[in-house]
């Protein structure tokens, strides 16, 4: 039995007390917490986290599921850099392979990659670091570490624990499933003596599961931290008009960092050029575009020099950057398991975001479609795909369409379809989603109108879909209606007053609360279940909701955020925010890495909260290690003092040099006065 924050063993176990998850802080070695404070500027560990390190640290093979945001990857970083030997870590993106690379080497840890992306001379420095010992984590692609002889070199390299993140790839029955991964199962035989964990953000129990049992993980302990993300502000809206309905979006988080998902490559080039005509800066991102344009979008949003990027799936796990504010759908996603990555993207740093989900109910069948089209073309081509991952990609997308016509807390969804339970902050439910906040408003005469819509498709001899109900129930004249005779109906023009867009988010609405249901195949055609029954009999009553119905309240802006949740009581100084973000981002050119990875927003807000005057009270902010302390120091204590004597901050760090100049002025002693 799986439990939200446990150490399990096979046979039932219960949820640690706080106690005992303190404890599990306390049995760590000081040489470890102390390597933390030094190198990531970390002074208190998650309770998961200290249990996750605690068992790598055993030697026990491990599945660890934490949300996106809750620091999973330091949960084999951080003992890697105490423990003897070499620490490998199999991650399926090279882009995600060299953020994490970038970010420890700034950090003062010995890391490196291997990638088919890098030149001979680099992959052969690499190999020279590795026999001479001076690498603690090695990052690789499974099919690297799967090449003949590559596992015998690594043990020769002295490795002493494997690493798999992103490891819901393995499975079937995750949402990014992926052939490559399933090689991995080969690795307990070649190495049955080393510790394997695993490592991934979003899994349900089936899922769990299925990881230990394809890696051959021997008695694992499985570590589930709670899935809730609640700085993110869920809302659902059907698709109207998707160009204004993302640019109110957009406004709502003028210069800040978003991403906007689409189904198909044509409609992220579209949306991308409809928001540049209206100023905004964004690109697109699909597969379709050659490798050099991908990677060109993909570094423009990373070093900030756009704030927006629209995209297909095919741009997602390789990207870090902490600071997005919003996520915004403009299709439904393939799945919840989707969703919940794909969302966890925003607010990494732990401030407020916004996820916005636009759908429609065709929707569901486009991607149904794809889904099908896929498995043919799988089997065409001899691959023999299984039918039963079909299915259950199916039931995935059912589910999701089912999350955006249930009109209960966003929060308590996502987090029970993950198996665990959800406790709302308060009696007014998340305080965090279109239905707690009160942004929905009921239909007056919801029964009324539930009975004309589930009346119709019986008068329509429950062999018709939803467009079609739609028109006979706003009086259409078609063809089609003619043809049938529907337009002799008694439903016929009932809701002539309302639009196609209302009728259909209604319908979806009754198939979301399983009033009414989908008849499979090639024309999805709809029929009452029995709860429609009592529904349209009057035996049961139904509510149904206009979205939205009032302008979504305004997503917290970053400052805002700065404001409630870093400052602690001390104000946050807004200019001093934004001239510090400018200089990460000079600092971060010079440096050819992502600015997020100079340091973070929550580190430079907490900064322009405290205003440290030395290193010492610098290292007290949370996200400043020592490494970062000593090289980046000086520039940020220099811009915070210019600030100090500047009302007006200008670009970089507000004194008129350049962030070379600043980074090589000394810093004041512990106590030093200022000139």
């Amino acid at each position: 039995m799986f439990e939200a924050n446990a150490i399990l063993t096979p046979g039932p176990s219960a949820p640690p007390s706080a106690v005992e998850a303190g404890d599990a802080a306390a049995r760590l070695p000081e040489e470890l917490l102390g390597a933390i404070g030094r190198t990531w500027g970390i002074d208190r560990l998650r309770p998961l986290q200290a249990r996750a390190m605690e068992v790598v640290l055993a030697n026990r093979d491990l599945v660890l599921i934490l949300p996106t945001g809750a620091g999973k990857s330091l949960c084999y970083q951080a003992p890697a850099l105490v423990r003897e030997g070499l620490t490998v870590v199999v991650s399926p993106l090279i882009s995600l392979m060299k953020d994490q690379v970038d970010g420890l080497v700034q950090n003062g840890v010995p890391a490196a990659m291997l990638t088919s992306a890098q030149g001979a001379a680099e992959r052969r420095a690499t190999f020279e670091d590795l026999e001479r010992g001076l690498l603690k984590l090695l990052f690789v692609a499974p099919e690297r570490v799967m090449m003949d002889g590559f596992v015998h070199r690594l043990v020769a390299f002295g490795l002493e624990a494997l690493a798999i993140d992103e490891a819901h790839c393995i499975s079937h029955w995750g949402h990014d499933f992926r052939p490559e991964y399933r090689q991995l199962g080969e690795l307990r035989r070649l190495l049955p003596e080393v510790p394997i964990h695993a490592f991934t953000a979003t899994a349900t129990e089936q899922v769990r599961r299925d990881i230990a049992e394809q890696l051959h993980l021997h008695d694992p302990a499985v570590l589930v931290g709670p899935c809730d993300r609640p700085n993110l502000t869920y809302r659902v809206q059907p698709r109207r008009e998707l160009g204004r309905q993302v640019l109110d979006v957009v406004r709502r988080h003028a210069d800040e960092a978003g991403i906007v998902y689409c189904i198909s490559r044509k409609d992220t080039e579209a949306l991308d050029a409809d928001l540049r005509r209206q100023g905004v800066r964004s690109v697109a991102y699909h597969a379709g575009l050659p490798a050099r344009e991908r990677k060109r979008a993909q570094d423009a949003f990373q070093s900030e020099e756009v704030d927006v990027v629209c995209a297909t799936v095919a741009f997602g796990m390789g990207i870090d950057r902490t600071d997005v504010r919003f996520v915004l759908h403009a299709a439904l996603p393939k799945g919840i398991e989707q969703y919940s990555q794909e969302t966890g993207r925003a607010g990494r740093d732990g401030l407020a975001a916004e996820c916005v989900l636009f759908y429609s109910g065709t929707d569901f069948y486009t991607w149904k479609s794809l889904m099908e089209r896929a498995h043919h073309e799988a089997a065409a081509n001899g691959h023999e795909p299984e039918r039963d991952v079909l299915d259950a990609s199916i039931e995935r997308l059912g589910r999701m369409m089912s999350y955006t016509t249930r009109f209960v807390c966003r929060h308590r969804q996502l987090v029970e379809h993950f198996g665990q339970d959800y406790e709302p902050p308060d009696a007014a439910g998340c305080g965090a989603c279109d239905v707690c906040l009160g942004e929905l408003k009921a239909v007056a005469d919801s029964q009324v109108v539930a009975q004309k819509i589930l009346s119709c498709v019986v008068r329509c001899q429950q062999r018709y879909g939803a467009t079609h109900v739609t028109d006979v129930l706003r009086g259409a004249d078609t063809a089609g209606i003619r043809r049938a005779g529907h337009d002799q109906l008694s439903t016929y023009g009932l809701l002539r007053n309302q639009s196609t867009q209302e009728i259909r988010a209604w319908i979806d609405q009754l198939i979301g609360m399983e009033h009414l249901r989908v008849e499979a195949g090639r024309y999805p055609t709809l029929y009452l279940s029995p709860s429609g029954v009592q529904v349209m009999k009057d035996e049961l009553p139904v509510t149904l909701f206009a979205i939205p119905a009032t302008k979504a309240r305004a997503g917290r802006t970053r400052k805002a955020a700065a404001l409630e949740e870093i400052g602690n009581g001390l104000p946050v100084d807004e200019g001093l925010f934004e001239a510090l973000r400018s200089l990460r981002r000079e600092l971060a050119r010079e440096r050819g890495v992502p600015p997020y990875l100079i340091f973070n927003d929550r580190s430079l807000a907490e900064m322009a909260s405290r205003r440290p005057r030395t290193l010492v009270e610098l290292l007290a902010v949370k996200g400043v290690g020592e490494k970062k302390a000593a090289d980046l120091g000086p520039a940020f204590l220099a811009a915070i003092e210019a600030h100090a004597t500047d009302d007006s901050p200008r670009e970089g760090n507000s004194a008129g040099t350049t962030a070379s100049d600043a980074a090589k002025s000394p810093p004041r002693a512990p106590g030093e006065e200022e000139s």
